[in-house]
């Protein structure tokens, strides 16, 4: 057992983790051991739970086994070592960079301690005598220093022992009583105690920085993971569905094909039959242009008379005028396929917008209106859920945050990073508009709704008329109107989106948008116009469609 343990080494004991000797070494079930601390942090703080050598995935937290075998090991290791230690650290001999003994000759060994009176450093074997003699015994004794001069005042020729909180200086026993009589003074063994615990405090803050940024890159790390899965998917996906939609494509592709083929077929063999037709008649009528040369030539009138009768037997002939070749009309063909594709197209991407929809929906916040920035000609209900147009003007306080000239209101909530949703319902109105601003826009004035003025919004006009309001605006031919319009934005993409909610269609996309401000809801309920408009817009619970 002896012989054995002279082999045993510290990188025998080390956790992977920590890399330190192992404290209360553990066992996992795949069978990598660590410190019991390291590996219970570990699993605190890594989901799936992964062993951190070997990666193997485990279902359930797993339970930690104490190793017996590598705890008795580690306990004799730590004893050899700390015998070792006792026996030979200090008077081993030194290493660049150590603080040397001023008094050992031959050999240079490490200094222990050094004394501010003498102004020496010692070994342990020339320490002696400041640890037994009594007048030697008074000496301060430090950690081994270099430029112990520097630790002397320069005008008394005595150690510094104390510090001045005055000036911020090291002073010696001396100076209390001249320059420094009437300072704030402290053993300068105190004012090292306050600087290790400082010391220790921002190592506290740095170490507990350290942590918060590792939990970061962790963070970060699963992020990036859960991108990645999330972009195979949709990998996947859209190869899935682009490779159907080919596949689509040229199955029409070969039908229009076959379909123009088998009638230019057709048409070519009824040209072939009315060709075949036309040269037996021509044969025919040339035979009978050849008999009636030869009657032309007839000796008497006599044998004409009498081959005439031949002549009028002769089968009658078709009559050609009103026959012709018509070309097949093959672009009915061609239209009506595509028709069929754009339908099988139209569906796909119905498919399609419905899974995004449901996919923004899961960034739903909850929005309310904000009565100190209602136009006077707003009203809203109890719950700031709902802004109704109204005849009668409210005299209302004209606040900074108040619109005076467009009948808007803002939501209280502001967004400046991440991506956000929220449904508005439309239904019964004739004009409305929605969308998002700038915190920063006028409020006071009849600004265009645009990118450039910081509004990004769609708006309806007399029942009807959709219209996105971009750098140069664009009509929305939409199938049919809106009940409810779904609001998303990606603020870090620069993006904001519009989905009719009921039939999970994307409206319209603003792309490459660059937001330098907060961001709030935009609502515009319009005017009531006789009542015709009186219907509110109303904030909705978001419910995914199924």
């Amino acid at each position: 057992m002896a012989a054995a343990s002279c082999l045993l080494s510290e990188d025998q004991f080390l956790c992977p983790i920590c890399m330190d000797v192992f404290t209360n070494p553990v066992t996992i079930p795949c069978g990598h051991n660590f410190c019991k601390n390291c590996v219970t942090t570990h699993f605190d703080i890594t989901t799936p739970w992964k062993c951190p050598l070997c990666q193997e995935v485990f279902l359930q937290r797993p339970e930690l086994r104490v190793n017996t075998f590598i705890s008795e090991m580690v306990v004799q290791f730590r004893e050899e070592a700390q015998q070792m230690m006792s026996s030979s650290s200090e008077q081993q001999a030194a290493k660049p960079g150590d603080v040397l003994c001023n008094f050992c000759t031959g050999t240079n060994r490490k200094a222990l301690k050094s004394c501010l009176v003498c102004l020496a450093s010692y070994c342990e074997t020339h320490l002696e005598h400041h640890l037994t003699v009594s007048a030697l015994k008074t000496h301060p004794l430090i950690n081994p220093t270099e430029n112990l001069e520097d630790k002397i005042c320069t005008e008394h020729k005595k150690p510094y022992e104390f510090f001045c909180k005055t000036d911020k200086a090291c002073v010696c026993i001396l100076c209390t009583y001249s320059d420094h009589k009437t300072h704030e003074i402290i053993p300068l063994t105190e004012k090292y105690e306050e600087n290790n615990v400082q010391l220790g405090t921002e190592e506290a803050k740095i170490q507990q920085m350290i942590k918060e940024r590792q939990l970061k890159v962790q963070e970060i790390q699963h992020s990036v993971e859960l991108s990645k899965d999330s972009a195979q998917r949709n990998i996947t996906k859209s190869v899935e569905v682009f490779t159907a939609l080919t596949e689509s494509v040229q199955r029409n592709l070969d039908k229009v094909i076959e379909d123009i083929e088998d009638k230019q077929t057709t048409t070519e063999k009824q040209a072939e039959d009315f060709i075949k037709e036309l040269k037996r008649e021509i044969s025919e009528l040339e035979k009978r242009s050849t008999e009636v040369e030869l009657l032309s030539h007839a000796v008497t009138d006599l044998h004409l008379f009498h081959s005439l009768p031949f002549l009028k037997d002769t089968s009658p002939l078709k009559d050609w005028t009103e026959i012709s070749l018509q070309p097949p009309t093959y672009e009915i063909s061609v239209v009506t396929t595509a028709i069929q594709l754009q339908e099988e197209l139209s569906q796909e991407i119905s498919a399609l917008a419905k899974a995004e929809l449901e996919i923004v929906q899961q960034f739903a916040v909850d929005v309310t209106l904000d009565p100190d920035t209602a136009h006077p000609h707003i009203t809203l209900s109890d719950d700031e859920k709902q802004a109704m147009p109204s005849d009668v003007k409210k005299a209302l306080q004209d606040n900074p945050e108040r619109f005076s000239v467009n009948p808007c209101v803002l939501g209280k909530q502001s967004f400046s990073s991440g991506r956000f949703y929220f449904e508005v319902q439309v239904k019964g109105k004739t004009e409305w508009d929605l969308g998002v601003v700038r915190e920063s826009i006028d409020r006071k004035a009849d600004v265009p709704l645009s990118p450039e003025d910081g509004y990004w919004t769609i708006w309806l006009r007399k029942r009807n008329r959709f219209r996105a309001l971009d750098e140069t605006p664009v009509n929305l031919p939409l199938k049919c109107r809106p009940q409810k319009v779904g609001v998303f934005v990606d603020y870090e993409e620069g993006l904001v989106s519009f989905y009719d909610v009921g039939s999970s269609a994307l409206i319209y996309s603003f792309i490459g948008c660059r937001f330098n401000d907060k961001l709030l809801p935009y609502f515009n309920p319009g005017l009531s116009d006789g009542g015709k408009n009186a219907a509110p817009l109303i904030i909705t619970s978001v419910r995914h469609n199924m």
